[in-house]
């Protein structure tokens, strides 16, 4: 399984923290946030192409292209601003 996390505003707009996703439905971050999307809302507007959201796999910043397997931890979450 890969073990999903939504930290932050993602967290609160779908209503659960973390999930797990079975492997075969994503090859990459991009397929995996894609594949999400594709459930409907809330997740078709919380990771809608417009939406700015980062991710990481492992606890390493990820790309798009970032290959997700068996056993990975991926969160998605919003970029964090200073003041």
């Amino acid at each position: 399984m890969i073990q999903v996390r939504y930290f932050a505003s993602l967290r609160e707009q779908l209503g659960r923290e973390a999930e797990a996703i079975e492997p075969s439905v994503a090859t990459t971050v991009a397929e995996l946030r894609a594949f999400l999307r594709a459930r409907g809302e809330p997740w078709a507007s919380a990771l809608a192409p417009g939406q700015r959201i980062l991710a990481a796999v492992n606890q390493a910043m990820a790309r798009p292209e970032t290959p997700v397997a068996e056993g990975d931890e991926v969160a998605f979450f919003p970029p964090v601003t200073g003041g």
